[in-house]
């Protein structure tokens, strides 16, 4: 089951959150920042013990969820777009990697933000269409309660038209 809320991804009741993190798995700027802000130091101090090097694009690291109601954390670095490569599969890569890595977690529930569409500029639809096709997928072969959650009212839209074509007629 897949469902879409206008807000933040941190107040999901969720097992599992999906942290669009960067490469160097230390905390940064949006949503990044405000996870590792909710879920305190020790967070951070995980990651370094998990991460030494830092990550991959699309390589998944777990970390608990510390101060926050969540079990597990998955910080996972999307690509930067550049409109001249394999950024759609890398990010395709990206939002697998992190289901499979909440379905070894024995995770009943994974909540996503829309990864690389912000400060990694990957055009928003493009990115939100890769995100639903992909979840779409494995949620019929691991199925598990997706949610979708947009703080922004254009990121919301977004998917609300790509996750519910026909509700644009009602």
């Amino acid at each position: 089951m897949i469902s879409l809320v206008r807000g933040a991804l941190t107040e999901q009741p969720v097992d599992v959150i999906v942290n669009a993190a960067n490469t160097r798995m230390r905390g940064g700027g949006g949503i990044d920042g405000r996870i590792h802000q909710l879920a305190g130091r020790k967070m951070l101090d995980e990651l370094q013990r998990v991460a030494p090097r830092g990550a991959e694009v699309s390589e998944p690291f777990v970390t608990l969820g510390h101060d926050l109601p969540h079990r597990h954390v998955i910080h996972i670095a999307g690509p930067v777009w550049r409109g001249v490569g394999d950024e759609p599969e890398l990010l395709e890569a990206t939002y697998r990697n992190a289901y499979l890595k909440a379905v070894g977690l024995g995770a009943g529930s994974v909540g996503f933000c829309s990864i690389s569409t912000g400060a990694f500029g990957f055009p928003l639809e493009l990115g939100a269409v890769i995100a639903v096709r992909t979840v779409s997928e494995l949620v019929r072969i691991h199925p598990m309660k997706v949610v979708f959650a947009m703080y922004g009212a254009e990121e919301y839209e977004v998917f609300r038209r790509i996750l519910l074509p026909d509700s644009e007629n009602s």
